[in-house]
């Protein structure tokens, strides 16, 4: 049963991820586009009740002040969107820039008080657009590891800290989610590798705040394949030496990515569930190089050498190339009409199905996809029943 409009709050509004998701909402909702890509658009959900492509209203938060629509002309023009598409949605992009909302990058006052106007900007938006609920999503650019990573274990010893207007703390991933989960009590989902959440201090944040998050870093292409075949060969008893795995990309990833310590953190998140699914003992090198004339068009090549019956070789070799933002916008959508759905169905902390999404997800160590595929199914038939039984308040 659909209570109204769902709000989309993106972190990092104005970049490929973002911007090409707001594209295909627009393209959606006019019948412009089919759903292809969407996990919730396929047979298995058609009993689930999910928000509708025209229910969705976007809005956000970023640094960069480019247009909508002439961020998304310069995609069409790299070859990512078509263009016919970008000036066909041309005046929803128009309305969801009028709800985009400026950060700076060295806000005044303190770091409490950044996350209280961010997390005014959203309940703002909520009310405004007479939202029954707000789903914020973090796609911003990869942060850089902070050089002395917080640990704050105690939430006073934090709230004292933030408060201090001297002191900055936490970098701006977790003002985001801090703005989101605990200012204006609105579902969450992180898709990028950066701390967000990750602080001993607000582990149980969102489950205390009433309201349900999902993460960490999304799934869309080398990770996916890797987390497919994974599990085949453990499933068949042939032993994986080494997987190692080069990445190349160009554009505003490739530059980000192109700095080391921004690169840490993704190059652990995305070997993570490979480790997992076949041992820390596997060698598994992995690099990302940034190819400036590639655009946005990503390519992953990947060399796998495993032990066969009777001490044999056995090697395979795979290319994946891909716009990756266009991978990643229809999980963004999808994450929105899930978490969405939990929130309706009153489900509070990490979603651990929605770890089908995710390269190191939050609530769960399950990596191998099929199996992800399977709960994350079953949770929302479940989910949606539950919503069903709940009284109408």
């Amino acid at each position: 049963m659909n209570e109204g409009r769902t709000g989309v709050w993106f972190v990092g509004a104005r970049g490929s991820v973002a911007t090409t998701a707001t594209v295909g909402i627009a393209a959606l909702a006019e019948g412009l586009a089919e759903p292809v890509g969407l996990t919730t658009a396929g047979p298995a959900f058609e009993v689930v009740e999910l928000p509708g492509f025209a229910d969705l209203v976007v809005g956000g938060h970023d640094v960069d002040d480019t247009p909508l629509e002439e961020r998304a002309r310069r995609l069409a023009a790299g070859g990512m969107l078509p263009s016919r598409l970008v000036e066909a949605v041309a005046p929803r992009l128009h309305e969801a820039d009028a709800a985009l909302r400026p950060l700076t990058r060295e806000p005044e006052g303190s770091q409490h008080d950044e996350i209280e106007r961010r997390a005014a900007d959203i309940r703002d938006f909520r009310d405004a657009h007479g939202l029954a609920r707000v789903v914020v999503v973090d796609v911003a650019s990869t942060e850089p590891l902070p050089a002395d990573r917080p640990e704050f274990h105690d939430r006073a010893a934090l709230d004292v800290a933030l408060a201090d207007p001297s002191a900055r703390v936490l970098p701006s991933s977790t003002l985001s989610a801090l703005a989101a989960v605990a200012g204006a009590r609105a579902p969450y989902a992180c898709f990028t590798p950066s701390l967000s959440l990750g602080i001993p201090a607000l582990a149980d944040l969102a489950s205390a705040s009433g309201v349900p998050v999902a993460g960490q870093d999304g799934k869309t292409g080398e990770t996916l394949l890797r987390t497919v075949l994974a599990p085949m060969f453990t499933a068949r008893g042939m032993r994986v030496r080494s997987w190692a795995g080069a990445n190349l990309l160009g554009g505003g990833d490739g530059a980000t990515l192109a700095d080391p310590e921004a690169v840490r953190s993704k190059l652990v998140s995305k070997n993570r569930g490979l480790h997992d699914l076949l041992g820390d003992d596997v060698v598994a090198p992995l690099h990302i190089d940034n190819v400036p004339d590639l655009g946005d068009l990503k390519t992953a090549w990947d060399h796998v050498h495993a032990e066969g019956f009777l001490d044999t070789h056995i090697t395979l070799q795979t290319t994946w190339s891909a716009y990756d933002s266009t991978l990643a916008a229809p999980l963004v959508i999808d994450l929105v009409r899930l978490l969405s759905l939990a929130d309706a169905a009153g489900i509070a902390g990490p979603v651990p199905e929605l770890g089908y999404f995710f390269k190191d997800p939050w609530g769960s160590d399950e990596h191998s996809f099929a199996r992800q595929a399977d709960e994350l199914v079953s949770w929302a038939l479940r989910t949606a029943l539950r919503r069903s039984a709940a009284p109408v308040a």
